[in-house]
């Protein structure tokens, strides 16, 4: 994104809507975007309005009336000259938008937002089994962000481990080596509203995963929420809350799918009996 000069009239509308605080109003006092903290999420374009005033008459109209200690302000939700501009994004910037504009479908999995549904839709498709727990690891917020190169170190971290990283995965799609957990070097310094990360787990494993977890986000500049995902008895108890909240995490349950949906992934008992 960037503003256009000889259209901005210098209102200072759209630094509020940037959920990065990536624009602000410069020397000239017109409004800039700093190219390194903005993540190309479009909230700016698409959250304003714009009246396209003519820029020139627009501005002595301001400086007009500010010397008569007066302001011509437009509404807060608008651009009175359409100056707010997107660019067309290369790779590897366009990896940006993808990550950070809702409305934004990802290649790797046609899926807007982030590009992924995590394990939400476990109960048709039955990635995780009884005795296995999907965790999901989300890097970044509004106001924060995050860089691949902060993901890229617990991706690395990760793999030493026996974690198993779900192909279906926007962050996986840009591993180089999904062994090793490695992402691409080109998009390292590319900066995101937030991404997902998920992997699977042996569920007695979980103390050990989330050490290596908490070691690793000590060490970075950035926010990160765990989500985790089991499979309930028949009981609809689980096995890990004890464990959470014995390694000091405030564990809930933030959702419960009731297993409604048809089942897109057979589990091996259900193969048996259609064999």
């Amino acid at each position: 994104m960037h503003v256009d000069k000889t259209k901005c009239v210098g209102c200072g509308n759209c630094v509020a809507v940037c959920p990065m605080g990536a624009i602000y109003i410069g020397d000239d006092s017109l409004a800039e975007v700093n190219q390194e903290e903005c993540v190309e999420c479009q909230a700016c374009y698409k959250g304003m309005s714009t009246e396209n005033l003519p820029q020139q008459p627009t501005r002595f109209l301001r400086n007009l009336l500010a010397f008569f200690k007066l302001r011509f302000q437009p509404d807060p939700d608008i651009c009175p000259s359409g100056a707010i501009t997107r660019d067309e994004l290369l790779w590897p910037r366009k990896v940006r938008r993808v990550f950070s504009d809702p409305q934004m479908p990802h290649e790797s999995t046609g899926i807007g937002g982030r590009g992924t549904m995590e394990v939400k839709t476990n109960d048709v498709t039955g990635r995780i089994r009884e005795g296995e727990g999907g965790l999901t690891v989300e890097f970044g917020r509004p106001g924060v962000g995050v860089y691949f190169r902060d993901v890229d170190k617990v991706c690395q971290a990760l793999a030493n481990t026996s974690v198993e990283f779900q192909l279906e995965n926007p962050v996986t799609a840009l591993m180089s080596d999904v062994k090793t957990g490695q992402l691409q070097t080109d998009i390292l310094n590319e900066k995101v509203l937030s991404c997902i990360l998920e992997f699977k787990i042996d569920i007695e494993k979980i103390s050990e995963i989330l050490k290596v977890i908490e070691d690793e986000v000590r060490q970075l500049d950035t926010v990160v929420a765990l989500g985790l995902a089991i499979r309930c008895d028949s009981k609809g108890d689980d096995a890990v809350r004890s464990q959470l909240e014995e390694l000091g995490f405030d564990a809930w349950r933030a959702k419960v799918n009731m297993g409604l949906g048809r089942p897109t992934n057979p589990t091996p008992a259900r193969e048996e009996a259609i064999l």
